[in-house]
């Protein structure tokens, strides 16, 4: 990507502009949530939506929001919008407000029929997973249109933006084409194809695209992406137990499909370094990579977590059940859902210095569940503070900030009637950083929220 390339991702992706990451100090402490503080915004107020008038949200004073894309509600192509939203991006697309939405559906067992939209288009048939593209009015910020632009995948869970304008869905499933019965005794499988890869969908597109699954990103529980725009390496999450967090150095920058090597970090002179508890916020590791032979293994060696273990045994770092993942000020941020001494998660950055060295950093373990519960999808904000999503228990679910001097403050809580415990999803900014949408997960709406985000810290 050349220098001018690099310049518009910073200002037309949800990265938006004024990022001030690197200067997030980890030795903030842990203040509990809704403490007053100048970077918050006071207390949650229940809220109703500017155009339902329904009571989704507790906002602070003078935010507004309005409801978008409801499960079930028919899109402009015809098909019913599906459940399960969840990661999600925002885009500039020749003047067009453009979301780019993840349906998190894992039909479990492969069902003929079981994909949404239309089934000549889809990856694989009987899979019930996929995308839809929203295009938004800036100003009213109401549906204009909405379309299945991805289908035929299985368990889109998050995934990243990119700088050339394509949204990184990504698998959080290795099912495939074999049978058997896991540990609740459930059966799984059957699918026609192999799952748990990345896929690309364009912005731009007004359809549903051509599923391509890019093999050499590997084949493991995806989480998100974050792609780095000076160089077009592509981060990437597992979810699991044991994590490892990779990177994807493409063939050709930009070109995703046309492969490239994937690596696992590893933390240097630490073989097989475990990350998830006894670390000290505010720490600095020196990192490197390691490269993973076999990034798409077969359904008999998956059932070995095989992506991870080959990493691991080259000495890779384990991670906890990672999740959220964003790019900003050369930075990458990344979320460990379970990690910490009290499994309540914890926020990294990774500092590339060279192409095969850098730092990891610990920004945020949480201590207390009151300030952060599980955080999960993430973004950086236009002020440079981090946009956090919990996925913690219920009954409270909470949109949380986190400041550069490591301040939680509470944005947002889901007050949805009957669904309180639902996690959010999928936070970003529009492209001018004026609407943060997010997606409440079960029932699957999309919301817009805007107000006087000057008066904090996102």
């Amino acid at each position: 990507m050349n220098d001018i390339d690099r310049r518009k991702f910073l200002s037309t992706t949800p990265l938006a502009v004024g990022l001030a990451m690197q200067a997030l100090a980890g030795a903030g402490a842990n203040n509990p949530a809704g403490s007053k503080n100048s970077a918050g915004y006071g207390g949650l107020l229940p809220t109703k939506s500017r155009n339902t008038g329904e009571t989704f949200l507790a906002l602070p004073e003078g935010f507004e929001y309005t409801v978008i894309g409801k499960t079930g509600s028919k899109m402009a192509d015809g098909h019913a919008t599906p459940r399960g939203h969840d990661g999600m991006a925002a885009f500039n697309v020749n003047g067009q407000l453009r979301l780019v939405r993840n349906h998190e559906i894992n039909n479990g067992v492969g069902t003929d029929g079981a994909a949404f939209g239309d089934h000549s288009r889809a990856y694989d048939s009987k899979a019930g997973g996929g995308t839809t593209t929203l295009i938004v009015d800036p100003h009213t910020r109401e549906l204009i249109k909405d379309f299945v632009s991805l289908n035929g995948t299985l368990q889109n869970c998050a995934g990243g933006p990119t700088p050339w304008g394509s949204w990184v869905s990504c698998e959080e499933t290795t099912l495939g084409p074999n049978k058997f019965t896991d540990q609740q005794k459930r059966e799984r499988g059957g699918f026609t194809h192999n799952h748990g890869y990345c896929f690309e969908v364009s912005a731009k597109a007004d359809g549903t695209a051509s599923a391509e699954p890019l093999k050499a990103m590997g084949r493991f529980v995806h989480e998100a992406i974050a792609v780095d725009a000076r160089t077009g390496f592509v981060y990437e999450t597992e979810d699991a137990g044991a994590s490892g967090f990779y990177r994807f150095i493409p063939t050709q920058r930009g070109k995703l499909a046309k492969g490239g090597k994937l690596q696992m970090l590893a933390v240097t002179g630490r073989r097989q370094f475990d990350l998830r508890t006894g670390q000290k916020q505010g720490q600095t590791l020196p990192a490197n990579w390691v490269d993973i032979a076999t990034p798409d293994p077969t359904d008999e060696q998956i059932v070995k977590q095989s992506v991870y273990q080959q990493g691991f045994a080259k000495g890779g770092a384990t991670f906890a059940r990672l999740e959220g993942c964003w790019y900003g000020r050369d930075s990458i941020f990344f979320t460990a859902t379970s990690g910490g001494d009290k499994k309540l998660g914890q926020v990294w950055q990774y500092i590339p210095q060279t192409r095969d060295k850098g730092s990891l950093k610990l920004i945020y373990e949480s201590q207390d569940a009151a300030a952060l519960e599980m955080p999960d999808n993430i973004c950086v904000s236009p002020r440079g503070a981090l946009v956090v999503c919990e996925d913690g228990r219920a009954p409270d679910q909470f949109i949380r900030g986190l400041t550069r001097d490591g301040v939680i403050f509470d944005f947002a809580r889901n007050i949805v009637p009957g669904f309180e415990g639902r996690e959010f999803a999928g936070a970003t900014f529009s492209p001018d950083g004026k609407t943060l949408f997010v997606n409440i997960q079960t029932p699957g709406i999309t919301l817009a929220i805007w107000g006087p985000w000057q008066k904090g810290a996102l």
